[in-house]
C-alpha cells in the first residue's frame, strides 16, 4: 500500500498535529510522574486522543518508581501485548492494571 499524496497544507497540518499530541503526552507524563494524576484518571480519559493511542508500556513507565523491568513483568502476568495502546485495552485489563498501581 502506497502512502497518499498530500498537499504542503495538509503535511504542515498533520505535522502540526503530531507535534502537539507529542507534546500532550510529554505532559501527560509529567504529571503522572509528579503524582498530580492518577492512573485511574488517565485511563477514564477515553475522549482524548493523546491517551488512547499512547502506548501501555510508554504509559505505566510514566508512573512513580515503575521502570522498564516492572512494566513488563505486570504487562505479561496481565497479558497485555508489548505494543498495545491504552485504547486496545479489555476491561479486565484496565481493571488489573488499576489493581496493581490503584
Amino acid at each position: 500500500m502506497s502512502l497518499p499524496k498530500l498537499t504542503p497544507e495538509e503535511k504542515r497540518r498533520a505535522l502540526a498535529k503530531a507535534q502537539e499530541m507529542r507534546s500532550r503526552r510529554a505532559q501527560l507524563r509529567r504529571e503522572l510522574k509528579s503524582g498530580a494524576i492518577t492512573l485511574a484518571e488517565v485511563l477514564a480519559r477515553e475522549d482524548d486522543e493523546a491517551v488512547q493511542k499512547m502506548r501501555v508500556s510508554y504509559l505505566l513507565q510514566s508512573l512513580p518508581h515503575v521502570g522498564k523491568v516492572t512494566t513488563d513483568k505486570v504487562m505479561q502476568d496481565i497479558g497485555i501485548h508489548e505494543n498495545r495502546r491504552v485504547q486496545g485495552l479489555g476491561p479486565r485489563q484496565r481493571t488489573e492494571l488499576l489493581q496493581r498501581f490503584g
